[in-house]
């Protein structure tokens, strides 16, 4: 139990502070991100798809059309995140797509971007590339420029960088586009998350619901000004909301409970004022490229594989989980098809939430 406790904390050290990341495994892929695919020939490439070890699946936008709509994703920072899994499915459907990267790591995902490190990730169900049309530094712990810190200000990893808070995006947004139509919430940190929450301290707890949680509230603050009605916001959570994780310490589980609690009560007041829908999806775990590096000894497993061997053993669907998987499900949330659905908290885990009992547990086997 123990080792599994390490593994765990280990693992989301890492993928919470991913660049595009819900603070777990949820929020990354590995690997190839993705290969084409269409609901004809969903199950042989399915096939192919898990032979060859990608983690995702993409099934096309179908008779979503998104053409003439501006899409921010706030927190991508590479092509392994559930971020970008969701920019390419609305890209897909005819999106235009603009993002907001964490500036430490803002000239990186720019090369990246320059040298085709991408291109394999970001192809579309015809062939053709998904193409970020503009790619704004953000750091959503800011939410106007008297907010930021001087050791901020003076920190060579934002040096060059101004315009990074939420409300100076927003604007530079609005310059650039004048309305928008969707708003994703890719982001995550909880500095304190390899500890316990009996051991985590004020600053630690509050920092994580700060970057987790109250980013999502700044940005709909910020931007629903903007957004054209019937706009859509979505934001990405995971089941420690609600469900005692082992290892998911510093504050994080209560951010993502505050971050659930938001959607709803956002989706009322956004709803009311603005006319736009606040939603938020809950995934299940996948491979990572950060999680696949961490806990690993020789002969025993790291800890996001016992996580989905433990998914596959227990979830109702005992099957892979994709990342397009999640693209998919955001983009349909995202679109005119779910124009009434609003303030959910949608599962996209093959059922393991429901579950109340581990199948694979020792006091399940027969004597």
């Amino acid at each position: 139990m123990l080792r599994s406790t390490t593994f765990f904390a280990a693992a989301v050290a890492v993928l919470t502070f991913g660049s595009s990341s819900s603070a777990f495994a949820p929020s990354q892929a590995v690997g190839r991100s993705s290969f084409r695919a269409s609901p004809a020939v969903y199950q042989q490439q399915k096939t192919a798809s898990s032979a060859r070890g990608s983690t995702s699946l993409s099934m096309g936008a179908a008779d979503i059309d998104l053409k003439g709509k501006v899409a921010f994703i706030a927190g991508v920072a590479d092509s392994s995140g559930y971020g970008w899994a969701i920019a390419r499915a609305l890209a897909d459907a005819g999106a235009t797509v603009i993002v907001g990267t964490w500036p430490p790591v803002l000239k990186i995902f720019q090369m990246g971007l320059r040298k085709g490190q991408f291109d394999e990730d970001s192809t579309l169900s015809d062939g053709s590339k998904m193409e970020i049309a503009k790619v704004y530094p953000l750091d959503a712990v800011f939410d106007s420029p008297e907010d930021v810190p001087d050791e901020i200000k003076g920190n060579k990893r934002y040096a060059g960088l101004d315009g990074y808070t939420i409300s100076e995006v927003a604007k530079a947004v609005e310059a650039d586009y004048g309305k928008i139509d969707i708003l994703v919430h890719s982001l995550a940190n909880g500095p304190e998350v390899t500890k316990p929450l009996l051991e985590t301290s004020r600053k630690g707890y509050l920092a994580a619901s700060s970057a987790s949680a109250y980013s999502l509230v700044s940005l709909v603050q910020k931007f629903a000004p903007i957004m054209n009605e019937g706009g859509s916001v979505l934001s990405l959570t995971y089941i420690a909301s609600e469900k005692v994780i082992p290892g998911y310490g510093g504050g994080m589980s209560s951010a993502k409970a505050q971050l659930e609690s938001d959607t709803r009560t956002l989706a009322y007041e956004a709803g009311r004022k603005h006319g736009i829908r606040v939603n938020t999806i809950s995934a299940g775990p996948l491979k990572s490229r950060a999680a696949s590096a961490i806990g690993k000894e020789p002969g025993q497993k790291t800890f996001i594989e016992y996580a989905i061997d433990y998914s596959n053993a227990n979830a109702p669907l005992g099957q892979d989980l994709y990342n397009d998987d999640v693209g998919n499900v955001g983009l349909f949330l995202c679109s005119p098809m779910a124009r009434c659905v609003s303030g959910i908290t949608m599962y996209v885990d093959n059922g393991l939430h429901v579950m109340g009992m581990a199948l694979d547990s020792a006091a399940m086997k027969t004597e």
